[in-house]
């Protein structure tokens, strides 16, 4: 048996394969940031505060500008949000008791880092 093959703590194996080891590395290196992002995402959820490092967009319709803005600056006055973006006459198709309505309505955009 070489010096190699010696040294490895595996019983019954004399020389654990190179291809085997960096498939363990490899996968272990990418799966990380998957891994990191799903448990800050149940870390968060389950006691209901914020997490660095965690990103949120959040789209909300409103019927018109002056409500948009009030609800912005709440948002905002409350650190919720890093910032807030109004976007004006947003044309809007939904179901409304069994019937498709549409309406024009102010989109705000919400993003949070």
């Amino acid at each position: 048996m070489d010096r190699l093959g010696s040294r490895c703590p595996l019983p019954g194996y004399s020389r654990p394969s190179v291809l085997i080891c960096f498939l363990i590395l490899a996968t272990s290196f990418l799966m990380y940031p998957m891994l990191r992002t799903l448990s800050l995402q149940l870390h968060s959820a389950i006691t209901g505060s914020y997490i660095s490092g965690t990103h949120s967009i959040v789209f909300v319709n409103c019927p018109n500008e002056q409500i948009a803005r009030d609800i912005a600056r709440g948002i905002l006055d409350k650190k919720l949000a890093a910032s807030v973006n109004i976007l004006p006459k947003t044309s809007s198709l939904f179901f409304w008791k069994g019937e498709i309505e549409e309406a024009t309505e102010v989109l705000l955009v919400g993003a949070s880092f």
